[in-house]
């Protein structure tokens, strides 16, 4: 008898399997349609815009070079970690050519207090001769030769060409990723996917912002945890089927 149930269940199980797979791959190939439609994305977007009309990185910096360091620094550690960080680390060199001069082992005297320091030093000093190098000590404007320096992936260029030269680009870090599947503004499997989608679907008057306004809410009200939906902006164009109410 167990014999004959597990003929009559493999064919069923082999069924079960492979629905899912093509269901796996449906949903890969057609996020948009898990998405919200574009007039609550122009609704979401202009409360953030009514709230605060120039939103901007928390990371403190007063050039592109330092705002370059910063968003290096900023991988897989927190603003304000970072910013204690370079406080020190600016007044002693915000510029290229001091940068090397201090060498990496000077660099991470300032760092070490921030994830993966060592690879961080290393490459910074790496960045500051090719800038020297090849851009005569200036941050370059285009995304090929941003992505072409040590440790600047595309993340990075993405925060230095929209906070430095206003380029619509919508840099994906874990609050964006999170805020836009969440609330189903623009649903993805990936970083790659989310970027995509959102470049698609936000308009362009609000292209430039989108990505500080999605940080932000993702940092102080969508947060990982225990979201704060009673206090949330958007919270009834929000299509999150698990929202929490603080008591």
């Amino acid at each position: 008898m167990p014999y004959i149930l597990e003929i009559i269940l493999f064919p069923i199980n082999a069924l079960q399997s492979m629905m899912r797979r093509q269901l796996d791959w449906y949903h890969h190939n057609n996020d948009s349609l898990y998405s919200m439609n574009q007039t609550k994305r122009h609704d979401i977007l202009s409360r953030f815009q009514t709230k605060d009309s120039t939103p901007t990185t928390e990371l403190e910096y007063r050039s592109s070079f330092e705002l370059l360091i910063a968003v290096l620094l900023s991988a897989q550690a927190k603003d304000d970690s970072v910013n204690k960080a370079t406080r020190l680390l600016f007044l002693e060199a915000n510029t290229p050519q001091a940068m090397l001069s201090l060498k990496a082992e000077g660099v991470k005297k300032y760092i070490k207090s921030i994830g993966l320091f060592n690879r961080k030093a290393e490459n910074i000093i790496k960045i500051c001769r090719l800038l020297l190098e090849q851009h005569q000590g200036e941050v370059p404007e285009s995304r090929e030769a941003l992505e072409a320096l040590p440790g600047v992936g595309r993340k990075t260029a993405n925060v230095v060409l929209n906070t430095v030269f206003g380029r619509p680009t919508i840099a994906v870090d874990t609050h964006v990723f999170r805020v836009a599947n969440r609330t189903r503004f623009a649903v993805g499997k990936n970083v790659a996917a989310v970027e995509k989608m959102l470049l698609e679907v936000v308009p362009k008057p609000f292209k430039v912002a989108c990505h500080h306004w999605l940080v932000l809410h993702g940092r102080y009200t969508c947060i990982a945890r225990k979201p704060r939906c009673s206090s949330c902006l958007i919270e009834e164009l929000c299509e999150y089927d698990q929202k929490y109410y603080s008591k």
